[in-house]
Parts: C-alpha cells; sequence; structure tokens
C-alpha cells in the first residue's frame, strides 16, 4: 500500500501568494513523481474545477494520472465525461515545487480558495485525503468542519460497511 495524504496543517499565504507544502505532503509527491530526475523539481497537480467547490483538489503526478485514466475509461462523448474533463482536466494547472517546499499559487487557484486575487495574504489548510489534499482558506475550511458531521455513527463503523458492501 502507498503512502496516504494524513492530517490537517495550517500555512501562511504571503502577499506574494507563496505557500509552504507541509513536508509529509511533499515527500508523498516527490516519491510519487516518476519523471522528477535529478535537478528536475516536483510538482502538485492542483484541480481548481467544480462550481460547488470551495477547495482547489491536489494530486501527485501517479495520482492526477490515476485520475485521468479513470475518465478516459468513461464513455466518450458522454456529458458525464464531458463534465469530468473540463472539471477535472481542463481547469486544473500543474505547479512545480521549489526547492525551499513552496509554491506559488495560480490566479486560478487563488480564485477558487477566495483570495483576492491583488492582496493575497492569508493562511490555507491543507488537509489530507489518502490519495489526495484538499487546499481551502482556513476560513473556509473552519466554518465548513464547524458542524461536524456528530450524527452518533462512529466513522470505523461507515469504514466497517463499506468494507462488507464491497
Amino acid at each position: 500500500m502507498k503512502e496516504a495524504f494524513r492530517g490537517e496543517f495550517y500555512q501562511k499565504v504571503d502577499s506574494k501568494a507563496r505557500v509552504s507544502i507541509p513536508a509529509a505532503f511533499r515527500r508523498i509527491l516527490e516519491a510519487e513523481d516518476p519523471q522528477a530526475v535529478e535537478g528536475a523539481r516536483h510538482r502538485v497537480y492542483m484541480v481548481y474545477g467544480g462550481k460547488s467547490r470551495t477547495f482547489v483538489e491536489c494530486y501527485s503526478r501517479a495520482g492526477a494520472d490515476a485520475l485521468a485514466e479513470k475518465i478516459e475509461a468513461m464513455e466518450l462523448g458522454s456529458p458525464e465525461r464531458d463534465r469530468a474533463e473540463r472539471d477535472l482536466i481542463s481547469r486544473s494547472v500543474m505547479v512545480e515545487i521549489e526547492p525551499d517546499g513552496r509554491i506559488v499559487l495560480p490566479a486560478k487557484v487563488r480564485a477558487k480558495m477566495g483570495f483576492d486575487v491583488d492582496e493575497v495574504a492569508g493562511e490555507a489548510a491543507f488537509a489530507g485525503f489518502t490519495n489526495r489534499f484538499k487546499l481551502y482558506r482556513r476560513e473556509v475550511y473552519d466554518a465548513e468542519n464547524a458542524d461536524d458531521d456528530d450524527d452518533g455513527v462512529d466513522p470505523l463503523a461507515l469504514v466497517g460497511r463499506a468494507a462488507r458492501a464491497g
């Protein structure tokens, strides 16, 4: 089993739209970037598509390739595939990671996160989701998690249900 993106991290975004990717996430991005040779920079693939999304979904090279393979398996010309290609492939960007672990957030990524394009400084929340991580503006992430799904169901029971169904 490959390493999973795990945990929540908060990082400052400076006035030049630079943010440091948490070290634990960088290690996975580096390990899953087969093209990166000595001297080449590692990459993160950032998906900013989807009108209702308040976050940017981030993948390693291997994760982005796996997502593209799933989309390619969909029926060519179907409305579902067209939407998946538009929102998950066309509305994405590859960003190189600087040697110090920082990236510069592209304008469309900043807009999706709710940062003012000209005045960016703030804080970002990185949230691990096994094969990917989500990047939010801190205030948005905190607000979305304020209403935790406390429905009395143990999350481990949900995992057990999925395992039995599969």
